[in-house]
């Protein structure tokens, strides 16, 4: 058994026991959840993208797509790049984006000691957290504060680390659209109208293979993305993950609707656990860089090349750059 299944064997059992709506709704409504994030940190998988770890990066990239399948509430993306970064898990650190003279969306920032803000293409900044820190929210109720830039210091960091992240949450998002299927095709087959399962309906088969369709698009794009982390040519990287993140965005916007509708009344009222994990695909589509951002990043790059290099681009990742 490779390393790998190991980790995530062991990731799906923590999240399984920790990750339900109950905990859910508790850390929506601000409670940090201690006892899952101390499963995490006991078993070691704060520290997957550490080089000292012994694992590879792409294993923390797995994690995170299996947290996202579960919706887990804690900023396990963030710590873990953070502990790569500082080179030190012994204090909480999450990230940001810079926004000016703030750093903002800071996942559980009202939790960290202090915070990394990331500059798009840009530097990264190390920020003390104090108690000046502002809470905010993101539409599925996660913490993402905000807290004015005081004293930086500048990581020397050797990644990508702006694709880093945008990465991360394409991995969190295909998780996380797969779950979303799964919970659809769970509902049609249990639910019962005029004598026979929703999924008996051609319909609802059509609007189920819409969503699989999607979520194998997703999925693998996420994973040729992941594939391509320690690559010679990190603007080739840099494109595959602007590729894989606007495509995970666009299954948001297809699934998350589709899923919606086959569940009927019941996935539209807060009682039902559908809306945890639609919610976060609409939030996750916008962090990291929207659709439109690395639509037009890719767009350019390709629209530079010239048509007469476009094939080339598409079948031999290794061999462009600019």
């Amino acid at each position: 058994m490779d390393t790998r299944k190991l980790l995530l064997e062991s990731a799906e059992r923590i999240f399984a026991d920790h990750c339900d709506k109950e905990r859910l709704e508790s850390a929506e409504g601000g409670a940090f959840p201690e006892k899952l994030w101390g499963q995490i940190e006991e078993n070691g998988l704060h520290m997957l993208a550490m080089p000292e770890s012994g694992a590879e990066l792409g294993d923390a990239f797995a994690l995170v797509q299996l947290g996202g399948r579960h919706a887990a509430p804690i900023p396990l993306l963030e710590v873990t790049l953070a502990n790569r970064w500082t080179g030190d898990a012994g204090r909480f650190v999450s990230l940001g984006v810079v926004s000016g003279e703030r750093i903002v969306d800071i996942a559980w920032g009202r939790r960290a000691d202090a915070a990394i803000g990331i500059e798009p293409g840009g530097e990264a900044l190390l920020v003390e957290v104090d108690a000046d820190i502002e809470h905010r929210v993101n539409p599925s109720g996660e913490a993402r504060d905000s807290i004015e830039i005081r004293q930086p210091r500048t990581l020397d960091i050797e990644d990508p680390a702006w694709e880093l992240f945008a990465l991360g949450r394409t991995a969190a998002i295909a998780g996380c659209l797969g779950r979303v299927l799964e919970l659809s095709v769970q509902y049609v087959n249990e639910r019962q109208q005029f004598g026979r399962p929703l999924a008996k309906f051609q319909a609802i088969q059509h609007s189920l293979a819409i969503m699989a369709a999607e979520v194998a698009a997703a999925s693998r794009a996420a994973g040729s993305a992941i594939d391509m982390l320690g690559t010679a040519n990190p603007e080739r990287f840099a494109l595959e993950v602007g590729v894989a993140k606007a495509r995970v965005g666009e299954a948001c916007g297809i699934v998350a609707p589709i899923a919606h509708q086959v569940h009927g009344a019941i996935g539209f009222t807060h009682e039902h656990q559908l809306h945890h994990f639609t919610r976060r695909l609409w939030s996750w589509r916008d962090e990291a860089g929207s659709e439109r951002y690395w639509q037009e990043r890719v767009g350019r790059h390709v629209a530079g090349l010239g048509a007469e290099r476009l094939w080339e681009f598409v079948t031999a990742p290794n061999s462009l750059r600019s």
